[in-house]
């Protein structure tokens, strides 16, 4: 049995927020190993787009993964050498991607799925995979992937991963999200500017409802788009609504 303290010193909170952590890891790796196992793949790996703009200014980063002591390789290797075509595939398509490894019985087959999903140049990599697109919207973007020497997947069963593939990429977003809420807090000032912002006010009309400078009140809306890890006002916005900050 697991008991949650709360109320603890500062060390103990941080030992109780990397063991909820390595909790959610847990879950989340048991997930996808039962995934894994619909389709008899040896691999499982999440792959996370970081940056924003063109594919150029953005790269897939593996977050999750039992790859063990070969996840540096293999993660190296597969988006070093498919990475440009994936984050390219991202932008126009959700359908699933596939790819024949590097030995003569090596492939990755979805036989009566084929006309629904994409083949890339195969006989590249040590391994077959296939990869689930997930396009959540700014940190929620990525891919879950599976690999092995020979993966089999029915119609079926591809549908089924596609849909717990997203349910993975959200849960990692919302797990996200919510350390985000705990160390990244917005001060009340900056809840107050986002409030009135998503009410359609300028920057001028709250600084005068606030008694601020329009430059105060930039300052407070910048820094909380810079914590909810935004582009921009209005995407700050969102998050906060989202988040529970605003209404």
């Amino acid at each position: 049995m697991v008991h949650f303290v709360t109320g603890g010193r500062p060390e103990d909170d941080g030992r109780l927020g990397r063991n909820g952590r390595a909790a959610r890891a847990a879950t989340l790796v048991t997930r996808l190993q039962a995934m894994q196992r619909q389709i008899n793949a040896k691999n499982f790996a999440v792959l996370r787009v970081n940056g924003r703009g063109t594919p150029a200014a953005r790269k897939l980063t593996c977050v999750l993964h039992n790859w063990g002591t070969a996840c540096e390789a293999n993660a190296r290797d597969l988006i070093g050498i498919y990475g440009e075509e994936l984050l390219a595939h991202l932008d126009r398509s959700l359908l699933p991607v596939l790819w024949d490894g590097l030995g003569e019985h090596q492939a990755a087959e979805a036989a009566d799925f084929r006309p629904f999903a994409q083949r890339l140049a195969g006989r590249k990599l040590a391994y077959s995979g296939i990869a689930f697109p997930v396009r959540l919207g700014a940190q929620g973007n990525g891919y879950v992937v599976f690999t092995s020497s020979y993966i089999d997947a029915s119609s079926e069963q591809v549908v089924e991963l596609h849909a717990q593939s997203c349910h993975i990429m959200t849960d990692m977003l919302a797990a996200d999200e919510r350390r985000l809420f705990q160390a990244e807090a917005l001060s009340d000032r900056e809840i107050a500017c986002l409030q009135m912002a998503g009410d359609g006010h300028i920057s001028e009309e709250i600084a005068e409802k606030m008694g601020l400078s329009v430059h105060t009140v930039n300052a407070y809306l910048g820094a909380a788009t810079t914590k909810l890890d935004s582009v921009n006002r209005i995407q700050a916005i969102a998050k906060a609504i989202r988040l529970g900050y605003i209404s």
